[in-house]
């Protein structure tokens, strides 16, 4: 038979037990701490916060949103946000909610942004907002959506104002463009009209050289020929003969001295025309008084004449010779058109402006008859004034005559 036979015992160690599985969910200490921290993360920012469930429902909502709709927080809860905030477009209609990007974004699992849209106060009254809505997805499922929104009222007032300064300065592009268009056009129609008035002047002139200075010049060759011939004949004469001869070309020899003189008329004359010599040696004023006074003579008018030039400053020549010729142009534009019977002329100058009216009492016109594309003297006048820093200014009336001023500040 066997022996007894003693069987050691070996003791067992007791297993630990496996660690439990980490929790889905923090426990209640920490679900307080993240609560807490999640809402000062809502609160710290400046953008509207909102969630909704799927029936577009608030759940939550931080301070910024709540005040940016006009409401307190707690009057927000538990209601359809999109008839609270966002229930009508900007002219008033009817936003339908099945149309609402909002809804639509978490319905469908996809986020969204939008800045063309209104979100509306508790007062009734709209603000352009920027809002963007992201789905909360749990286990796969779509539990809602988290919406932030931002005012841009502010940023659309400074595209709008930025659009209307740009539609402003495009308006003036515009019109300076079009001014600058018929600026050119007149100075091309005036430079044409510059052209045709010189040629004609030259015309005149070489019509006036010609039968005035032309005959004279002819009539003098004629009697120097025929003074030449009877001084070759006087050696034959008898001496009777010869001293009635002597007499006869003594007369001949006085009438070519008035035909000289004529022609010395007649240049001079011409030389004034084109340019009088009293501007050269007594200066603008006193080429001002002549002119005037030159022309109510040959014009046969009566002249109401007031001159203040004691404190007048010397002008440049170019200066001078443009003031005189806006003068003469003035004079002439009623010699040629007023049918007056008297002017009135007042030159007044001091060391910082100058100023010249010529007021007639004649037939006068209508302001557009000044502002016509063929009005060249006028356009002359002006364009010469503009060119002086000064301004021609013209009123006038039908039957009662017109007056041009011309105003030059130094």
């Amino acid at each position: 038979m066997f022996e007894d036979i003693a069987i050691p015992v070996i003791p067992v160690m007791p297993i630990a037990p496996l660690p439990a599985p980490a929790p889905t969910h923090l426990p209640g200490a920490g679900q307080a701490v993240w609560r807490d921290r999640l809402s000062q993360l809502l609160e710290s920012t400046g953008e509207g916060i909102f969630g909704i469930d799927m029936d577009g429902r608030c759940t939550f909502i931080n301070r910024a949103g709540a005040e940016q709709l006009g409401y307190a927080p707690a009057d927000v809860l538990g209601h359809n946000m999109h008839e609270l905030a966002h229930h009508s477009h900007a002219g008033g209609a009817h936003y339908p909610e099945h149309l609402c990007p909002i809804f639509n974004a978490f319905r469908k699992a996809l986020p969204c942004r939008i800045d063309t849209e209104l979100f509306w106060r508790k007062d009734g009254s709209a603000f352009a907002v920027e809002y963007s809505s992201h789905p909360i997805v749990e286990g796969g499922v779509v539990q809602g959506a988290v919406v932030t929104f931002v005012d841009i009222s502010a940023r659309r007032q400074a595209e709008d104002a930025l659009r209307q300064a740009h539609a402003v300065l495009e308006q003036r592009v515009s019109e300076r463009t079009q001014a600058l268009s018929e600026a050119l056009q007149h100075l091309r129609e005036l430079t044409a009209y510059t052209h045709t008035v010189r040629e004609e002047e030259r015309t005149r002139i070489a019509r006036e050289v010609h039968d005035e200075l032309g005959s004279l010049l002819v009539a003098l060759k004629m009697d120097v020929g025929w003074l030449d011939k009877r001084l070759g004949e006087q050696q034959q004469r008898e001496p009777v003969a010869a001293q009635a001869m002597r007499e006869t070309m003594r007369c001949k020899c006085q009438n070519m001295g008035r035909l000289i003189e004529s022609a010395v008329d007649n240049v001079g004359r011409i030389i004034t025309d084109l340019r009088p010599s009293i501007l050269d040696h007594q200066g603008l004023w006193a080429a001002l008084d002549w002119q005037a006074h030159e022309f109510v003579q040959s014009a046969e008018l009566a002249l109401d004449w007031q001159m203040d030039v004691a404190d007048a400053a010397p002008l440049p020549e170019p200066s001078a010779i443009a003031v005189f010729r806006i003068f003469q142009e003035m004079l002439s534009n009623v010699g040629r058109h007023a049918a007056a019977s008297r002017v009135a002329i007042t030159i007044q100058a001091t060391a910082d402006h100058i100023s010249i009216a010529v007021q007639d009492n004649g037939r006068g016109a209508e302001a557009a008859a000044f502002e016509a594309a063929n009005a060249y003297g006028v356009m002359g006048m002006r364009e010469r004034a503009r060119h002086l820093g000064g301004s021609l200014e013209i009123s006038s009336q039908v039957g009662h005559g017109s007056l041009f001023h011309l105003r030059i500040q130094l």
